[in-house]
């Protein structure tokens, strides 16, 4: 059976996202924990992630804490984009590093929600924080 069939809820629309998005699918994200304006995603640094310092992109963590946003937001059945995000890096990742990102729900009203992503590398540093305002639509999944 399809794992779409299988699913329910926040998943169902989870899964409906990934299988349209490229590049949350090259980044190699995985959904690790899933609830109503809340979602834990996490990946592995690869080699072609590095930039010129060989380190990892900042594209990298901006990219999994904006999914990780995406996935919470979008977890309540109503199509929500993005419309204002920032991010500040505190550490460098590396190569083989695994991140997870852990989004929270601080607001949700009418038409805005405002989320808090937190981006950990495997050893629990916190490597960067992420912020992000959606308009909340009202187009159903």
């Amino acid at each position: 059976m399809d794992r779409l069939h299988e699913l329910n809820g926040p998943d169902k629309i989870i899964d409906k996202m990934l299988k349209k998005d490229a590049f949350s699918n090259w980044l190699g994200l995985k959904v690790d924990e899933l609830h109503e304006g809340y979602c834990v995603c996490s990946c592995i640094v690869k080699e072609e992630m590095l930039n010129g310092f060989s380190i990892a992109h900042g594209g990298i963590a901006y990219s999994l804490a904006d999914t990780t946003l995406a996935f919470a937001a979008n977890s309540y059945g109503k199509q929500s984009f993005s419309i204002e995000t920032s991010i500040s890096h505190l550490q460098k990742v590396n190569a083989n590093d695994g991140l997870i990102a852990r989004s929270k729900e601080i607001h949700r009203g009418k038409k805005t929600g405002v989320y808090h992503v937190h981006v950990y590398n495997q050893n629990e540093t916190l490597v960067a924080i992420f912020k992000g305002t959606v308009y909340i639509s009202k187009i159903p999944w």
